[in-house]
């Protein structure tokens, strides 16, 4: 029984890491579009605004699980290395988008949150998908 009680708790700090980390992404992104994305998503149905977070969080989940992957059951360097390793990605998909935002044409995050689909959506999406693989990758 304690094995168990204790497997929830490790269960439990992890969970709370990736969500406090999947906190600070939406934040990121609600900072680098114009609108709230509460709005643009839930109110407005903005499909742009929904793919790009979607993108964002789940890149960030697959750091998360890599880098408790990579802790070989030592409970603080999992819980270290998710949370220094979740603010690393955060911060590398942050430059990836500046750095696609200077490459193409306009203010991508104005267009990003077009109501109209965008194909540039799907362009960023991936950049925060790849970002999030490659992180993972290295952490292994």
């Amino acid at each position: 029984m304690q094995t168990l009680v204790t497997d929830l708790l490790v269960t439990l700090a992890y969970g709370m890491i990736g969500v406090l980390l999947m906190g600070i992404g939406y934040v990121l992104v609600d900072l680098a579009t114009p609108g709230r994305l509460k709005e643009l998503i839930w109110t407005d149905r903005n499909r742009n605004a929904a793919v790009l977070l979607a993108s964002n969080l789940a890149a960030v989940g697959v750091i998360v699980v890599a880098a408790i992957a990579a802790s070989e059951d030592d409970f603080v360097l999992g819980i270290v290395g998710a949370t220094a390793y979740g603010i690393l990605g955060l911060v590398i998909m942050a430059a990836a988008f500046l750095l696609l935002d200077a490459l193409t044409p306009g203010r991508l995050g104005q267009i990003l949150v077009d109501p109209e689909p965008h194909p540039a959506v799907w362009v960023s999406a991936v950049v925060h998908l790849a970002t999030g693989a490659i992180i993972a990758a290295a952490i292994s």
